[in-house]
Formats: C-alpha cells, structure tokens, sequence
C-alpha cells in the first residue's frame, strides 16, 4: 500500500542524500523487475474513507494511508507517537516522553483559538470517544488521515479539524494462524540534560557572587572578599570538603590547593534510571468464504526513565464478520483495556517534580546522609539514611528528597477502556445496501494521589490522600443507504443517512489527611475531611448526511457531499449547521495525448472546496447563564460567573485544496503535491467587559484565521531485483497561521500577541540586546516615542521598563520525514529521519540554571563559566552577584531556534530461511532490533526539541530513547 510516509536513511548525511537520489540517481539502476513490479504497486490503491472505502487514484478528495507495517515496527505505547513524520501536513508533538502520555496533533495548522483543534478518531468506521491509548498498535491494519473538505466533510463538525481513520485487523479466508510477538528493551534519555558546573567550579562561582553581593561605597573589594570567603560554608549550608578545609575559597576566588571533594552525587543518577520494556502481543484469526474472525491478546509493561513511573498495560479484542443471508451480513468488534500509569509530578515548576529535583540539586548535596570525612551515616540496621536537607537553602529544594518519598507515595492513574462496536449491513439489490451501525465507548478512570506521613512535605501534616474518579459513556448510531451503479462508462454512487452522538461525563474527587498509622493509602484511614467535588454534564449531537459521486469512463470524476449538525452546545435558534463540500478530479493519465507521451503512468488532477463547523467549546452549556456556589458562613451562596450568549453559533472552517498527483518511470517514482487553504471563520473570542460589571468578558463568534501551506509526497525505488528492493519515500509540508480578523487591535495571552497579521503563536517578550561591557548588567530593548512623536530606541537594566516586541513564531516553516526500507534475501532493514524547520522555543527550563547567584544553592549550566568580569566584559552571561537582576526573566535572551532533525526510528530484522522454520511448526519466524529517537541533532543541547505546540517548555518529562530486541513468529 501507498505510505505517505517516510521512513529514514540510516543516518542523517545519507538520509538527506537518498531525498536528492531520487530525483537524480534514479534511472541509472534499471535493475530487471519481476512479475509483480512496481507497475502493479499500489497503483490503484484503495483506500478508507468516510463511511466506505475509495480508489486513491480516482478521489476527490486528500488522504494519506500508513500500513500496519509502519506501525508495528516502532516500540511506542501510543499510536499517536507513531504518526510523526508520516503524513505531510501532519504535526504530531511529543511534549512528555511519560510513559503512556499522548502525542498533540494538527492538521493543517491550527483551526481555532478558544475552541478544540484536535482532529476526530474514527475506529472501524464509527468515531472513537475512548483513550486513544486503548487501541494496542498490533492490532491495526492501517491508519487513513482524511485532510480536506471533501475527505471528512461527511463527519461534520467532529471532523473539523481533520480525521484520523484506524482500521484494526480481521481474519483472514483460509487457515488460520497465530501471531506471536515478543520485545525486550531498554530506555534512556533521548537528549542529554543541560551540562552544569561541577561542585569547584560552583564553589568559586558563588564565592564571587557573593563578593560581589557584599561590594559597595562603605564596603571594598578586599572586606567583600574576605567576608565572601567567611559566609561562603554557612550559605551554601555545606562544605563538601571537608573539616580540613573549613573555608574551601580563598580571599582570592580560588579554591585551596589541595582542596578536594569528599563526593559528588548527581541526582540524576539516583532520580532517572534506564527503564526496561517489556511487551507480547498474541494473535489469532481465520475465515472462510462466509465468516471471519480476529482474536488479540496484548500486555505492555513500560517503565519510566524517573523513578517510579511507568505505563503498564493489559488488552484484548475480538472482531467477526458472518454472512448469516446471501442478504445480510453481521458483525461485531469489541475491545477492552486496563492501564496503570505510574505518573510522579513531572510537568510544572513544583519542588516535587521528580524531572526538576534531578536538575536544580547540584551534585554537591547529598543524597544519603554524610559524615565529616565523607563517609555515609548509617541507621542502627546499617541502612544509609536519605538527606532531606533542611541545611539546604530554599532554591535547592529544602526539605525534599525525591528518592526517598517517592517509593512511598501514590500517584496512580487507572482506566478502563471498553469499546463495543455492531453493524448489520442489508444487500436489498446487487447496486443498493443498508448498513445500520451502534458504538459504545466506555471509561472508567480512577486517580490516586497520596503522600506517605513518614517522611518528606507530608510529614507535618500527617499524610494527605486524594482520590479521584470519572466515568466517560458515549454511544454513536448510524444508519447509511448506499447506492452504486454502472451504465455503460457512467457510474453513480450515492450515499444518504442519519447518525446520532450521545455523551455524558460524571466526576467526583474527594481528599483526607493526617493518617494515624504509615502504608495506609486509602481515604477511610484518614482522620480530616479536606475538599469534596463533583459534577456530570452531558452532549448530544443529531445529524444528517448525504453524499453523490459520478465519474465517466473512468477518467472524470465528480463528487458533493452535504451534512446538517445540531448540537446541545447551542441555543434552539442557532444549533442546527449545515456543511458541505464538493470535488471533482481527472485522471490525466487516461487521456490519449498523455498515453502518447510514454512518459507517466498516472497522472491525476484534483480539488475540492467546502465548509464544516465546529463546536467543540470549552463548556457543553456555551449559551446559558451559569454560576457559581460557595458557602458563605455555613449558609449556601450562589453566584452568576458566566453571562448567557444565545447568539453564539458554530466556527466555521473553509477549506479548499488543489492536488497533482503523479508516477513515472514505471511507476519507480509515485508523488503527490497539494496545496491547501483552510479558513476559520466566526471564531469564539472573549471580548472584554468593565470589571464594575462583575465579569471579565463574554464570548463572542469574533475573528477570522487562515492556514496555507503546500504538501509535498515522494515515493520511489531506486532498486529492485529478486534479491534486493530498496524504497525510499519523502514527505515535506509547509505552513503559513495567520490570524486575518479579531475583535479588536490585538490580544495579549501571556507570551503571545494576537494581532490581524500574525500567528496565533507569535511571541510578544522583551528583547535581550546584551550584557553592558562595563559594568555586567543585563539590557533589554527599549522603545518610546519623544515630544515630537518620533520613535526613541534605548536599553534599559531594569527589566519592567523594557519593552515587549514580536520575537517569531513557535510554527515551523517547514516539517517532514524521510523514510527508508531495505529488504536483502532474508534481511529488512528501516528506518525514519523526521525534521521541523522554523519556529522558535522559549526555554524557561534552562532559566533555572541560569541565575544570577541570587538563587543560592540551587545547580548551574556550565553556561555560567562566561559570565562577564572585568577580565571578560564582552559575554552574554551577566556578572554574578547575590543581588537579582531579573535577567532570566523572560526574553529573546532564552528563545532559541525550533530547527531539529531526528532518527526516529530504527529496525533491523533477519526472517530465518523456510526450511528452518518449518521443520519447527512454523509459516515464518523473524528475530528484529529496533531503535527508537535514536539520534537528536539539535543546536541548544539540553532541551528536548520536541515541544508543545505553542514552544513553551515546562519542566516536561523528556523523550525516551529507547533499543528494542524481540521475535515474531506465526503458526
């Protein structure tokens, strides 16, 4: 099948070789093909759309396939991680590599500011309302991602923002075979962490911190170094070397010869570890020439690179298919999934965030309790005893030891996961079906939250212990009327029906704490009442939908579709939308004067052009009055918080798109260009109202946006023969935000600015001009006008007189990936270079390394060792001192380019010979080696590039590199 994927070169210079090989080097390998060449390849695909199944060379509309082959060779426990890389004018971002977390996508760009952007699941042709982490990657045969109008008009509003269709596995006619697969692997980092200064270095760095702390008109240079040399033990609480060197720094910066330090325990050595993964998945299915069926059986167990995380998974399905009448057919496929989510805080600025305490504690602290000389404190068992470091200052986590706490603590996240889905399918006619279908999406999760009474934060208060659950049940019905015929070069296809959405959603969190007695976690062994919540809200959706196609002889194509939505979101005057598209497409290739040429092999034109709304707000009540209730000296209060707005009504979002899509060469090179358009309309902003009147603002359908961009799809072998085939595919898309009407001037949200001309992601911050050379203060751009009204440029030292200006965007210019795959005999090797080009990263990570010294105790990037001096005025670091200067406040100074290339993905595998298997039972056995964020090629080491989608960092959980070996077999 066609992947609009691309799957790498081996490393990074050859993978960007093999893109301009195809172009260039391509017809000097005319190796002789065999029978089944790529003439046959692919070459009238079909393909799953909306509601049925198309001919991708005959489609109006764009969509792009990913095979079950590139899903299974990749050891992610998300399918969404999988898609990077994959589909041109598809952003998949892995903000948090935390086992079991969820990757953010966008197609083509970003739809909308205060409503949803993310695109509708549809699982076996019924939209998918369960965690996207229930669907086991093995039991998926391929992935359609519809992209424009025409492609996922069908779903109306759901599909919005684009639609990713899952199709999973079903048996297949014949003898029925077992699959087995078994993996063993081993995680780790995928990008080091940001260098810092080792323990002499911080030593010294701060005793100058210090001196320059305590200079001043009534103190000199000489007092400030000799009380720096004094106070520096008592204000980092610690003297790692030692009683023989009661002040390690000297009256001159330096430390002591001799001086030496007793340890150097870094906390990310007792914080990370390299994680195992474990995973099997069993399969088996069959069928004859009336039935088939899929049974599946899957189990995953992913540990965290920080301690105590973890996803660890059970899952299974069962899908048959029955021809019960000539007349009818039936068929059922149901799922169900347990998780565990073992999930420490690793995501915010909190002192408990397992990821942070392993950065911001320098190596200096200790993590088990030190004597004098060095040597560790023991118990009375002979136990080492963890260091809380009540000597620590407060910027090194006083009073914290993740270590120690965390193997005590709960921070646990189940669910349950069922999906139901049914269908009875009618022939009346050979030309004329029925098909009546019901799903059922059901979840349960439950959080646990609990801190131990022992030791660490919750020790003064006695433990505390929160517990949270929330039930998910949605059901879609549908009933479709198909009709398709031939008349001689005319053929018709016409579809018509009606489906119904239903959600509801109900949640209830309660806490205690003061625990009586240790390694009790559940509420009822709390003695204190703390907090109580809870609340349901319910959706519904009714539609109806209609589709037409038509095409002569094969070559002409042209195709409407129509959908009317009403949702429960709006008031009865606005809740119905209608939307629509229409396409058409010519196979070019069919044409006399095209075949004449012997040049192309396909060569097919085609564009669409149609609107779909969208309701997916931030309440489920956006047009009523709601409000508030509180207790106010024990009597019930209530309080309006939100203004009715009966007048507010769908988004709207127009899109149009152009394709070419192209094979030449006997179809050695297969391509695809398109260029989209896709136009928001009656956005929903808040538009502001005068505090006296009690509230902020009120939505209001006000605002325009506009995404564009090109999509570019290559497909090519270089080389086949009966021994050796090698494929290479490129996929590149391009991406232009631009917000083209608000309701007034320009918006601020706290580090963007909404303006008509601008992304929505544009970053509105100060600008960082440099260090002052004499004297070591930071500057920030100033911008003011005189008297005369003429615009005056200036720098400033004081951060809150600087001025905020546009600094970029955090949308790349350009995404893609580059895929390849070698098959030689019985060896496969492949793999995938994914690549972002543009858009920018704010690190507000790195800050925390980056202070100035008024932040004691707390680590420092290496970064640091270029702070300015007298000796060294022309730096970017400025001059250190205990005093804040403010200058990791937020800058350019820390906006850094989101330009990064990956080797995402690696595999190598070697299938053993059929008389070897076969002797053992076996119709085929495969040993494998995969590799996945192999190598990260990025210029601001440290950080993880792979951000989120507005590129704020966030004290984030890093992306994992993780080395896969594991056997696959078949019975």
């Amino acid at each position: 099948m066609i992947n609009n994927k691309l799957i790498i070169s081996t490393s990074w210079l050859p993978a960007i070789a093999v893109f301009f090989l195809g172009a260039a080097g391509l017809q000097g390998q005319e190796i002789q093909p065999t029978k089944d060449t790529l003439q046959e390849k692919n070459i009238d695909e079909v393909v799953i759309v909306a509601y049925g199944k198309a001919k991708k060379t005959s489609y109006t509309g764009s969509v792009a396939t990913i095979s079950s082959e590139k899903i299974n060779n990749r050891p992610v426990t998300n399918i969404t991680k999988a898609l990077e890389g994959q589909v041109p004018g598809l952003q998949a971002v892995s903000a948090s590599g935390q086992p079991g977390s969820v990757a953010s996508i966008r197609i083509r760009g970003i739809g909308s500011v205060s409503a949803s952007s993310n695109p509708l699941f549809v699982v076996d042709g019924i939209p998918f309302d369960g965690n996207i982490n229930s669907i086991s990657p093995n039991d998926i045969e391929s992935i359609s991602v519809l992209k424009d109008a025409t492609a996922s008009s069908l779903y109306g509003s759901r599909g919005a923002n684009g639609v990713i269709i899952i199709t999973t596995k079903s048996g297949k006619k014949g003898e029925a075979r077992i699959n087995f697969n078994i993996s063993q692997g081993f995680s780790t980092r995928a990008v080091k962490d940001y260098e810092q200064v080792n323990t002499d270095q911080y030593f010294e760095l701060y005793w100058e911190a210090l001196r320059n702390g305590y200079k001043s008109s009534q103190i000199s240079s000489q007092q400030a170094a000799q009380m720096a040399t004094d106070n520096l033990v008592n204000a980092l609480g610690i003297n790692p070397y030692g009683t023989s060197y009661a002040k390690p720094v000297g009256t001159d910066g330096k430390l002591l010869p001799g001086a030496k330090a007793l340890w150097n325990d870094d906390w990310r050595d007792i914080l990370q570890r390299v994680a195992s993964r474990n995973q099997m998945d069993l399969d088996f299915g069959g069928g004859n020439e009336k039935s088939n069926y899929y049974f599946s059986l899957g189990y995953l167990d992913d540990k965290g690179i920080a301690i105590e995380s973890g996803f660890r998974k059970y899952s299974t399905r069962l899908k048959v298919n029955t021809e019960v009448k000539k007349w009818l057919n039936v068929g059922a496929n149901l799922s169900y999934t347990n998780s565990l989510q073992q999930a420490p805080p690793s995501s915010d600025s909190r002192t408990d965030n397992v990821i942070n305490a392993a950065r911001v504690i320098p190596s200096f602290y200790p993590y088990y309790e030190r004597n004098a000389d060095g040597s560790y404190k023991l118990d009375a068992n002979g136990n080492y005893i963890y260091d809380f470091g009540k000597y620590r200052p407060t910027s090194a986590l006083q009073n914290e030891n993740a270590a120690a706490t965390l193997p005590l603590d709960k921070n646990e996240n189940r669910e349950d996961n069922f999906s139901g889905k049914g269908f009875l399918d009618f022939t009346f006619l050979p030309e004329l079906k029925f098909k009546s279908s019901f799903s059922i999406d059901l979840v349960n999760y439950n959080g646990h939250y609990y801190t131990n009474p022992l030791i660490g934060e919750g020790r003064e208060t006695g433990g505390s212990v929160t517990k949270t659950n929330s039930r998910t049940l949605s059901y879609t019905t549908s009933n479709i009327l198909t009709y398709d015929k031939k008349f001689n070069q005319h053929h018709f296809n016409i579809l018509a029906g009606q489906e119904f959405y239903h959600y509801e959603y109900q949640t209830i969190s309660g806490n205690r704490s003061q625990f009586s007695l240790p390694y009790y976690y559940e509420p009822d062994a709390a003695a204190l009442l703390g907090g109580f919540s809870g609340n349901s809200d319910k959706l519904g959706l009714l539609s109806f939908l209609g589709k037409a196609e038509y095409d002569y002889k094969n070559t002409y194509f042209i195709s409407g579709s129509v959908r009317a939505d009403g949702s429960s979101r709006f008031s009865p005057e606005n809740r119905w939308g209608t939307f629509w598209s229409v396409g058409g497409s010519w196979k070019v290739s069919n044409e006399e004067f095209i075949k004449n040429l012997n040049f192309f092999n396909q060569l097919t034109l085609r564009a669409s052009y149609g609107g779909q709304g969208n309701d997916k707000l931030s309440t489920y009540y956006a047009y009523q009055s709601l409000y508030a209730f509180y207790n106010n000296l024990g009597e019930p209060g209530t309080v309006a918080n939100r203004l009715p707005t009966p007048d507010l009504k769908w988004e709207t979002n127009l899109n149009l798109n152009v394709g070419l899509e192209f094979a030449i060469l006997k179809n050695r090179i297969k391509g695809n260009i398109e260029y989209f358009q896709r136009q928001s309309k009656d956005l929903l902003f808040e538009m502001p109202l005068a505090p006296s009147l009690g509230f902020s603002g009120f939505q209001a359908n006000i605002g325009e946006l506009k995404n564009t961009g090109f999509e570019v799809s290559l497909f090519t072998t270089p080389v086949k023969n009966d021994n050796f085939q090698w494929d290479v595919d490129v996929n590149l898309s391009t991406l232009n935000n631009k917000i083209t009407k608000l309701p007034k001037g320009s918006i601020v949200s706290g580090t963007k600015l909404l303006q008509v001309g601008g992304s929505i992601y544009d970053f509105f911050i100060p600008e960082w001009v440099g260090i002052d050379p004499s004297n070591g203060k930071p500057l920030w751009r100033t911008i003011s006008q005189d008297a005369n009204g003429n615009t005056v440029e200036g720098t400033t030292s004081e951060y809150a007189k600087a001025t905020k200006t546009l600094q970029g965007s955090s949308l790349p210019k350009l995404m893609g990936g580059i895929t390849t795959h070698i098959t030689y005999k019985n060896f496969d090797f492949s793999g995938l270079l994914t690549f972002s080009i543009g858009g920018k990263i704010l690190d507000t990570d790195y800050t925390m390394l980056m202070h100035n010294g008024s932040s004691a105790g707390r680590a420092w990037s290496s970064e640091m060792l270029n702070r300015w001096t007298p000796e060294n005025p022309n730096t970017d670091v400025p001059a250190l001192s205990t005093t804040t200067n403010n200058w990791t406040s937020v800058s350019s100074r820390f906006l850094y380019s989101g330009t990064y290339a990956r080797v995402k993905n690696v595999s190598l595998g070697y299938t053993l010979p059929s008389d070897y298997f076969e002797r053992l039972g076996l119709k085929k056995f495969r040993i494998y080696l995969q590799a996945e964020n192999l190598l990260t090629f990025y210029k601001h080491k440290g950080m993880d590039p792979e951000q989120t989608l507005d590129g704020t960092t966030y004290y984030r959980y890093p992306a994992m590199r993780t080395i896969t070996f594991g056997l696959q077999a078949t019975l």
